[in-house]
């Protein structure tokens, strides 16, 4: 069957999902290929000292985004969207927002990049023995009755971001247990809040008397393969303001960004990773078991279909990499050579590996802001050497390529040295894997293990959502998601995988233990900022 003749028949399906930067819509085939795509482009706005993405913003976003679509699928295949297969929706994870019992939101929603919540976040993760981060919304919900705000009284609803567009597309008050895992723990046995915390919650609330319980006001939760309602006549407008698109398509649970990035990378299997590294980067590794006990750099979630994941998140990765290839752009525009910026970005990541596996000497830290894992509020990007270092261009770049994944190591380092957290396979994605074979060489070193990369990681997480809709809807009897993806998506492709050498891993350990006792500059450079 052709594209066009998929669109057509209704056997198309359709991902949806609401980055930081960027919305994106992908249409895949009945073989999960690609066929068409959409986006839209938006920021956050900082309102009263809080990071928020306006409702309207977000309904403009979807419909922009859609209409790309459709702009898209006609100008490639000359024919109209009117039914799909199957529709998913995904966004950002984590953060705020609640609603009355006219269905109006009570605050601006609140992103998972707010750190106002400091308070509620030890408090809880005391009551819970149990690490919950800043940007979880039980911290966000939290804070805001330990900040006495009014309009906690009147909530009837809160949920994610991704919930709500589900939520206003299907009528259906529904959550994956991927995102609902970064409202509150989940139980990987009964696939639901885990029971023990959400009583501690309630009874530490119950002399405010809200007149409400968790449960009351969270949405119910769902792992992959579950139907999570139908697109509604009001949805379907709110989607397609053109009006082609009918109403009664099956939608897939709703998921957050690191639930699609492991589908989208086959990760959802136990022994199983990825690591994402673009801007910002974080790692995913699939649990056989919970860890021995908590550990404040590492969130635990869950996969669609309810693996415990452990995760490291780190707010920094390949800005402080660009600024400096920045600088290069201009040295070589003052000499008056014109300036390519892939052959720039490749010649000098190809030249980080003719560098000493230790960098010689010389540190980077890439702290454009701070960082949680290493304890810093905020960041200053620094450079440091000593007169006696090896200074030169194949160590400078090397020691740029290690310094973003630096926080990122120590981490993980906790999960396969500390607990032992045994690994098959880890996959690579973003855009410091893009000059082939670099950037993966040094995870694979930073991680001491073999590290792949295949070619379709980079299709993200909107294709990552569309697999969990496909899987809603092509998965046969019994089938896990898992072998899913497995035999249906990626039918054995393992991508290209690098193993470290004995010599880099020594190189990156001997790193790692300077940059750990350089963090000292850090912190003095953060503290002594004007």
């Amino acid at each position: 069957m052709t594209a066009r003749e998929t669109i057509q028949q209704g056997k198309a399906i359709l991902g949806i999902e609401f980055g930081s930067t960027r919305i994106k819509a992908v249409l895949i085939d009945e073989e999960n290929n690609p066929i068409a795509q959409g986006s839209h482009t938006w920021e956050n706005q900082l309102v009263d000292g809080l990071w928020t993405y306006s409702t309207e913003a977000i309904w403009y976003g979807l419909q922009d985004c859609y209409a790309d679509l459709r702009k898209n699928v006609m100008k490639e295949y000359d024919t109209e969207i009117e039914i799909l297969r199957s529709i998913g929706v995904s966004a950002m994870m984590h953060g705020y927002m609640a609603f009355n019992d006219k269905n109006e939101i009570l605050v601006p929603f609140r992103t998972w990049r707010n750190t106002n919540t400091g308070k509620a976040a030890k408090a809880l993760s005391e009551l819970f023995v149990y690490n919950i981060p800043l940007r979880w919304s039980i911290s966000h919900l939290y804070e805001a009755i330990l900040d006495n705000e009014e309009h906690v009284k009147d909530i009837k609803f809160q949920t994610t971001l991704a919930g709500y567009i589900h939520w206003q597309l299907t009528g259906q008050k529904v959550l994956g247990i991927g995102d609902a895992s970064g409202m509150i723990p989940v139980d990987p046995d009964t696939k639901t809040y885990n029971a023990t915390m959400v009583e501690k919650f309630n009874k530490l609330i119950e002399p405010k008397g809200f007149g409400w319980t968790l449960l009351d006001i969270f949405p119910k939760v769902l792992v992959a393969g579950e139907n999570a309602g139908f697109l509604t006549p009001e949805g379907a407008k709110k989607l397609d303001i053109s009006g082609h698109l009918k109403a009664g398509i099956p939608l897939c649970p709703p998921e957050g960004d690191a639930g699609t990035g492991m589908a989208a990378t086959n990760a959802v299997k136990q022994r199983t990773g990825n690591v994402s590294a673009g801007t910002s980067s974080f790692s995913m590794i699939v649990l056989e078991k919970d860890l021995s006990k908590p550990y404040e750099p590492i969130d635990i979630v869950t996969t669609p279909d309810g693996s415990l994941v452990a995760m490291v998140h780190c707010n920094n990765c390949t800005s402080d990499i660009n600024a400096w290839v920045g600088l290069f752009k201009e040295y070589q525009e003052l000499l008056g050579v014109p300036v390519d910026m892939n052959e720039l970005y490749g010649k000098l990541f190809n030249k980080a590996l003719e560098g000493n596996a230790d960098c010689g000497g010389l540190m980077a830290y890439n702290y454009v802001s701070g960082e949680p894992v290493t304890g810093l509020s905020d960041g200053r990007p620094l450079f440091v050497r000593s007169a006696n270092d090896k200074f030169n261009l194949a160590n400078f770049m090397r020691a740029q390529l290690y310094g973003a994944i630096g926080v990122l190591k120590i981490g993980n380092d906790i999960l396969l040295k500390e607990e032992n957290v045994k690994v098959d396979r880890i996959t690579g994605h973003g855009g410091y894997f893009k000059t082939k074979g670099v950037g993966q060489r040094m995870l694979a070193a930073a991680l001491n293990s073999p590290i792949s990369v295949m070619e379709t990681a980079g299709e993200g997480g909107a294709w990552g959502i569309a697999l969990l809709a496909s899987y809603l809807v092509n998965k046969e009897a019994g089938q896990t998601l898992a072998d899913f993806l497995d035999k249906k998506v990626f039918a054995g492709e393992a991508g290209v995988e690098i193993e470290p050498t004995a010599e880099e891993v020594a190189g990156f350990n001997a790193y790692i233990e300077n940059y750990k006792a350089g963090l000292a500059i850090e912190k003095c450079a953060v503290e002594n900022k004007k």
